[in-house]
């Protein structure tokens, strides 16, 4: 079994999330799949934590769990001390709201909407917003924000995605393959927009990926494999993105 804590950057601080013995089992008996086994593991505000691990490792579903998409099989999942994995589903909608940013491969865009409006959709609902346009500026789209998704590149439509899911402010921003769908020199502007949001606005951030070129610009990098986290690493400083080796 792995505990993460021990040699976290953050370790004078109360970690925002705190997961042990996780698992996570889809089926029954001889069909069933054990997508995460025993997970141990502490995040901490405003860190950078890359989760790398071949494809079927459990990093989604990890995810999912942190985002409150999903709920774990069994094992302790807690956030700030609520414990997420008893929470019901008006708690774990609420939760979803007022705290977590999602970032996914596919942008998710509404193709009748513009930039400005697409962000719009949660500002609306959100308890503390941005504004659309400050949010679109962060990730350097403001000449963009009246364009449709038709109109914009594969790059900054995944901006508009970050922009959409920084803008309710959120403690924490979970970003599964963000890069995934992009070229070399796009996913560098995606993940330079994900690195100035961590670094400016303090939240949490975590990405999944399989491409370990990534892991250079994180606070830690924590691998995943047949649902088990079996190793960490801590950087001893975070690259800029574009000093990434690809």
């Amino acid at each position: 079994m792995c505990v993460v804590a021990a040699d976290s950057p953050s370790s004078a601080q109360d970690p925002l999330f705190v997961v042990r013995g996780l698992t996570k089992t889809y089926g029954d008996g001889e069909a069933a799949v054990h997508a995460l086994v025993g997970v141990d593991l502490d995040l901490f505000p405003g860190e950078l934590v890359v989760l790398l691990g071949a494809s079927g490792s459990g990093k989604s579903t990890l995810l999912n769990n942190l985002g409150g998409l999903d709920t774990p099989t069994s094992g302790k999942l807690n956030y700030r001390g609520w414990s997420l994995d008893e929470a019901d589903q008006e708690g774990l909608t609420r939760y979803r709201r007022d705290v977590v940013g999602f970032v996914f491969q596919f942008y998710n865009l509404i193709p009748s909407l513009t930039a400005r409006e697409n962000v719009a959709l949660i500002t609306e609902v959100a308890a503390d917003p941005m504004s659309p346009d400050d949010a679109l500026a962060l990730v350097g789209l403001t000449d963009r924000r009246n364009h449709f998704p038709a109109q914009l590149s594969g790059g900054e439509q995944q901006r508009v995605a970050i922009a959409r899911a920084i803008a309710k402010r959120p403690e924490v921003l979970l970003c599964d393959e963000p890069t995934g769908a992009l070229d070399i020199h796009t996913g560098i502007t995606v993940l330079d927009a994900v690195q100035r949001i961590n670094r400016e606005l303090g939240t949490l951030t975590v990405i999944i990926t399989h491409n370990a070129a990534i892991a250079a610009m994180s606070d830690r990098v924590l691998t995943l494999s047949d649902g088990r986290l079996v190793g960490q690493k801590k950087n001893p400083q975070r690259l800029a993105v574009q000093e990434l080796q690809w």
